[in-house]
């Protein structure tokens, strides 16, 4: 930049703000400020014209007055007019006060941009700098249209100086993070991917930010970089530090350059080339030698250098996954992290084994340091460090370490911080479940649990326990006998008391021998508890007293005398009244048969996918466990445990059928075993479809005729029969995927009325926005076919799913499927496509049993020529007559 001279200074501002720090008191200073203000306005309003170096003068004492929290709501134009002065200063702070107190709507943005394009054309490279400065700093979408065209033009010229180059790449990055749909690079892409090459190191330090940027949101059109990166890194990794001096810091050369590159290769799969494979490996071992060696230097900026380039290496490293031996070197050398004193490498090295641990290759190497990390769960001073290391622990256990770990975490829950107190819970309920051989052990695991962290335990984690406990004969007695012992103590957790009232209600005649817990014990017990409990857990234990009376008949005239009182009849909450009086009468005039068959024990839950797993995944942060590997776990060790129902068993005489739950992770449909339905039962979700809880008719949309869409949708997809066709014979799973969105489905059908829930997954990292749906139905489906949906979130999230629900009602014989078109931005681009919703006339068929001689006479009776249809067609796939029967039957 030019030299200042000494005539540059301005006496006048000097004074100026030295008359404002003089001030006594904030009403002296307002006065100052207004005088000075009025001073100003006179000065641009009068006829003698204002030289250069006035106007900058009253200039910057006008954004001297902004930055004190002052409005200034004139002077804009003298600003503008700066920007065409010759002097440096000048046109510095024309440029300053823009950027400062220009709004991106405001009229002179035209007068501006003509300024800006004449510096730019001007090729002085201070004035170029400062043009490109501006246009970073306002960051407008008016700027970006008028200039993304031509800042890559000047990035890449071969005459343009190296200072220019660094900041039109800076200024760039800051045009695609504000108006990503406007900077196209097209033909400059491979121009800007060799700038990589460029011998300052200024400029590719600057352009690597940019291609960074740009290779996460098109990874395919930036390949080319990665050859391009490894060639530079190994340049930087093997050079001395008197190699680049003027780019070393504390003997350590170019460390942000070399953390850049590193990031830039983390966003590609390892290189397929093996020789440049080859040379980034031995740029990763360099890295990992150099840390080893002793430190040139004892300042702390050389260790922070180091490490930040040790710590970006790691995490390339672990993004690889395919170099076993990086991984367990990179595994000991984070081990040794572990007990430095700075706690910021304590921190970092608990989150990067966290991400180790989950490595096939480095799992038995970060299990090696188990007893320095537990001894950090229980001296660490910082909360962050302590959750790090809680993290670390869920991430190393398996089968041989489990029962320790899960005693360290329990250990841990009574000491720990508030903050992290459910997540803890959730881990330790997990881990129990799913490493548990032992199921008595699992059993007292989750007691424990309720003990010592009663208030975190969720309801899916209880749930899970008795899930279990129903679904394991061999452990129902066991798990009797201790909760039974559990509620004993004077203080209870209410979680206990619901446990141990759905246990008990179950199967507390398995310890009803003993006399020391005979039925009159544990119902006494149980009642013990019942005032201290809220209404949701009154109710569940009167469902627990009326099974009692099926178990044991001589508790009958004890609880029917409980139930009799004032306090249940006539309670003021509803459900509690209706409890007691139904059970009551139902205790009074059925027979023992008929109390047997209502009070049955519940049968088995169906297999699916544990809760409290789906409530880890909606954890946020670094200890969120990815979906991958809670399958991946499910799959590893999954108990025989059941579809996510409640823990009051008050659903003893509706229904025994399970209905699958709308909530389904997306991401986890493929893995998912459909659910086989049982019979439809009189209490069955289906037969009020409509009329789900939470969802009234006020919150659905009917489906709009073909001509109501206001833009016009994309054709369907040409795969959108082949995708329909998935789902005749299957009502769960994708139904549609691509890199960005994944649209998966689940459904179910009763008569003539079905629901459907779609989940829409974001598969980038970037926001969709003006997300809408719109279900047709084209030409006559409209007659035959009502359809009302449910309007979904218009934004959706990076790595987020939101639920759509569809109500379905068929009034008669249909050939055509309803249209589904989805439309949003992404990166600015309209993204528009159709698919084929799969509802076919099949879904509402319902079966009827008959005997043989009566389904022949209907058959018989079927005479009438428009009775009977044949239609002779080709199958498109060779016919497996076993496959046919099954689908057919």
């Amino acid at each position: 930049m030019p030299a200042v001279s000494k005539g540059d200074g301005m006496r006048g501002l000097a004074v100026f703000i030295s008359d404002i720090r003089n001030c006594k008191s904030k009403e002296a200073e307002i006065k100052r400020i207004n005088k000075e203000l009025a001073n100003i306005r006179s000065k641009f309003k009068g006829d003698k014209a204002l030289d250069g170096y006035s106007k900058k003068k009253y200039v910057c004492k006008l954004l001297f007055i902004f930055l004190l929290g002052h409005d200034i709501d004139f002077g804009h134009m003298e600003a503008v007019n700066l920007l065409s002065s010759n002097k440096y200063t000048e046109k510095q702070i024309g440029y300053l006060f823009i950027s400062v107190l220009v709004n991106s709507n405001s009229e002179l943005i035209r007068l501006i941009n003509n300024a800006i394009k004449n510096d730019l054309s001007s090729r002085n490279p201070t004035f170029m700098c400062l043009a490109l400065h501006c246009i970073a700093n306002v960051g407008s979408r008016e700027m970006a249209e008028a200039f993304a065209g031509e800042i890559p033009r000047i990035l890449v010229a071969g005459d343009t100086m190296d200072s220019v180059k660094q900041s039109a790449a800076l200024c760039l990055l800051r045009l695609y993070k504000t108006s990503p749909d406007l900077v196209l690079m097209g033909e400059w892409t491979s121009r800007v991917v060799h700038l990589l090459n460029d011998q300052h190191m200024g400029v590719v330090t600057a352009a690597i930010s940019l291609i960074t940027c740009l290779s996460q949101k098109n990874p395919d059109e930036f390949k080319t970089c990665v050859s391009l990166a490894v060639s530079r890194l190994s340049r930087i990794v093997s050079s001395a530090s008197t190699d680049l001096q003027d780019y070393t810091y504390y003997f350590v050369p170019a460390p942000w350059l070399s953390c850049k590159l590193l990031r830039l290769l983390q966003c590609y799969p390892p290189p397929e080339d093996g020789a440049v494979k080859g040379r980034l490996v031995e740029c990763l071992e360099t890295i990992l030698n150099k840390a080893q060696e002793p430190p040139k230097s004892k300042k702390v900026q050389h260790s922070n250098a180091k490490n930040a380039i040790l710590f970006e290496a790691i995490s390339l490293i672990i993004h690889y996954d395919s170099e076993p031996n990086l991984l367990v070197r990179a595994c000991n050398q984070l081990g040794q992290f572990l007990q430095h004193r700075e706690t910021n490498l304590r921190y970092l090295a608990l989150e990067s084994m966290c991400t180790l641990a989950s490595s096939e290759f480095s799992h038995e190497a970060v299990k090696t340091h188990i007893e320095t990390v537990i001894n950090a769960l229980k001296t660490e001073r910082d909360v962050s460090v302590r959750q790090r290391a809680a993290d670390l622990l869920y991430a190393m256990c398996d089968r041989s370490n489990a029962k320790q770990i899960v005693a360290e975490m329990l250990s841990y829950l009574e000491t720990a911080d508030y903050s992290i107190r459910e997540e803890m819970v959730l881990k330790v309920a997990i881990l129990a479940e799913k490493y548990a051989v032992d199921y008595s052990w699992y059993v007292d695991t989750i007691l424990n649990l309720i003990r010592i962290a009663g208030d975190y335990v969720s309801e899916e984690v209880w749930y899970r326990v008795i899930q279990i406990v129903i679904n394991r004969d061999d452990v129902q007695g066991y798990a009797a006998k201790t909760v039974f012992e559990a509620l004993q103590a004077p203080a209870c957790h209410e979680n206990m008391v619901k446990v141990g009232g759905y246990i008990l209600g179950e199967f507390g005649n398995l310890i009803a021998g003993d006399p020391r817990s005979s039925p009159l014990v544990q119902f006494n017990l149980l009642h013990s508890k019942f005032h201290l409990c809220s209404v949701p857990t009154r109710a569940l234990l009167l469902s627990a007293y009326i099974k009692f009376i099926n178990l044991f008949p001589e508790t009958k005239s004890t609880i029917q005398e409980v139930l009799r009182s004032d306090s249940q009849i006539r309670n003021s909450d509803v459900e509690l009244q209706q409890r007691a009086v139904e059970y009551l009468k139902l205790s009074s005039i059925a027979s023992t048969d008929v109390l047997a068959t209502v009070l049955e024990e519940m049968p088995p839950f169906p297999e699916r996918e544990s809760s409290i797993l789906a409530k880890l995944k909606k954890k946020k942060g670094p200890g969120a466990v990815s979906v991958n590997e809670l399958e991946e776990g499910k799959r590893e060790g999954e108990l025989n445990g059941g579809g996510e129902r409640g823990g009051d068993n008050s659903g003893i005489a509706a229904s025994n059928a399970s209905t699958p739950s709308p909530s389904a992770d997306l991401l986890g449909l493929r893995t998912v075993p459909p659910v086989t339905a049982a019979a439809p039962s009189a209490g069955s979700l289906l037969v009020d479809v409509f009329s789900e809880a939470g969802v009234n008719d006020d919150g659905f949309l009917s489906s709009a005729p073909s001509s109501a869409v206001s833009e016009d949708p994309a054709p369907p997809l040409p795969e959108s029969n082949e995708l329909l066709n998935k789902f005749v014979c299957k009502n769960n799973g994708v139904l549609f995927e691509n890199q960005l969105l994944q649209i998966g489905i689940k459904s179910e059908y009763r008569q003539n009325l079905g629901r459907m829930y779609l989940f829409y997954g974001n598969k980038t990292s970037v926001q969709f926005v003006t997300f809408t749906t719109t279900v047709t139905c084209p030409g006559e489906l409209q007659s035959q076919l009502n359809v009302q949906t449910k309007t979904v979130e218009p934004l959706i999230e990076g790595g987020a799913q939101v639920q759509q629900v569809i109500n379905i009602e068929c009034l008669t014989d249909f050939l055509d499927a309803p249209l589904l078109n989805i439309k949003f931005r992404y990166g600015g681009a309209l993204q528009n496509l159709t698919l084929k919703l799969p509802v076919t006339i099949n879904k509402f068929f319902q079966p009827t049993e008959m005997a043989s001689h009566d389904f022949f006479q209907r058959w018989k009776q079927l005479s009438q020529p428009q009775q009977e249809a044949q239609k002779i067609f080709k199958a498109n796939h060779a016919m497996d007559t076993e496959v046919l029967k099954a689908k057919v039957s």
